[in-house]
């Protein structure tokens, strides 16, 4: 039986956080988008950030059209500037940064034996850097301010292989234990360091075109569907709430069960 998200989500209130200044990066499709609305719907005060500026402005109006604070900042977090225009705009905008939810990534697939310099810094490196230099420059804020809270978003592909996706992989298997090393010399800063592991996560309306593809891929998903955005943003949102004020240190894996099944159904060994 396919189990369905509980709309009573919706409406689940995580303590603290209303009014607290978040910034979201990948914030302008996904996950991210998917983030940002659940912590909105907190009463979090938002800066998304993201490469791509149409998209991204696009969203941020939305958010405001529903009554929420958010803006928009268009920049490349893989790169110092990037990073740092992001972080800047924060604090100039909220004078503090309560969370950092690290989302944005990029994803090239090719298997290994072709994954040459260039893939290697798309992917690998592209990706590890954009959780470092938001972070490295978010602490000294959270610190002056008494603590803080940051969220990486990994994933299942962290602990299991994708095919043709070691770059990525590699890359959040290296963000699992930048959280952990993080949490370890944060903590006596009040700054609890966590990371969201998603599964398979819908990234686009249902199309009759993947139909066929969507049943295949539900099959292989201990319950039956994929994981919204929103489902993503309660991990996210509880994380950084005060009713997890004694996690830190761990990966919350969101994946309907994925990474706990030896062989998919069906298979019997």
């Amino acid at each position: 039986m396919t189990a369905e998200p509980d709309p009573r989500a919706e409406q689940a209130k995580y303590p603290g956080l209303a009014g607290r200044a978040a910034i979201v990066t990948g914030g302008s499709r996904g996950i991210g988008c998917g983030i940002a609305r659940v912590l909105a719907g907190q009463g979090m005060r938002l800066v998304l950030a993201a490469r791509s500026a149409d998209r991204g402005e696009a969203f941020a109006q939305e958010l405001r059209s529903a009554g929420a604070d958010a803006v928009f900042v268009a920049a490349d977090l893989s790169t110092p500037d990037g990073a740092r225009a992001v972080v800047d705009a924060a604090v100039a905008r909220c004078e503090r940064v309560d969370l950092l939810v690290n989302n944005a990534a990029l994803l090239h697939s090719r298997p290994f034996n072709e994954l040459d310099e260039d893939a290697y810094r798309a992917s690998f490196e592209a990706n590890v850097r954009m959780v470092y230099g938001p972070s490295f420059l978010a602490v000294r804020h959270m610190a002056d301010r008494g603590g803080g809270c940051i969220v990486h978003i990994s994933s299942v592909g962290g602990l299991r292989a994708h095919r043709r996706l070691a770059g990525y992989d590699a890359s959040k298997g290296a963000i699992d234990a930048l959280t952990r090393s993080m949490a370890l010399d944060l903590a006596p800063m009040g700054i609890r360091v966590n990371a969201v592991a998603p599964g398979a996560t819908r990234n686009r309306p249902p199309s009759p075109r993947r139909a066929d593809y969507e049943r295949q891929m539900n099959s292989r998903i201990p319950l039956g569907r994929r994981a919204e955005p929103e489902e993503i943003g309660h991990a996210v949102a509880f994380l950084a709430s005060d009713a997890a004020a004694y996690i830190t240190g761990q990966i919350l894996y969101v994946d309907g069960g994925l990474t706990a099944q030896l062989t998919p159904p069906g298979i019997w060994v």
